[in-house]
């Protein structure tokens, strides 16, 4: 049971991950600093994502 609340965890990261990645797309546009600063943050979150033991 316990595999269950860590796959949630996982998810919900990835979730961030994305929503992160899809706000430093559209940033590019406009403004090329601010969307470093999310893909620095989404970066940060894919490692803790590969460093979850599954």
């Amino acid at each position: 049971m316990l595999n269950l609340f860590k796959s949630s965890k996982v998810s919900a990261m990835q979730k961030k991950y994305d929503r992160l990645m899809k706000e430093a797309y559209y940033l590019s546009k406009s403004n090329p600093e601010e969307s470093l600063k999310k893909q620095k943050e989404a970066q940060e979150i894919q490692q803790k994502i590969i460093a979850t033991p599954l």
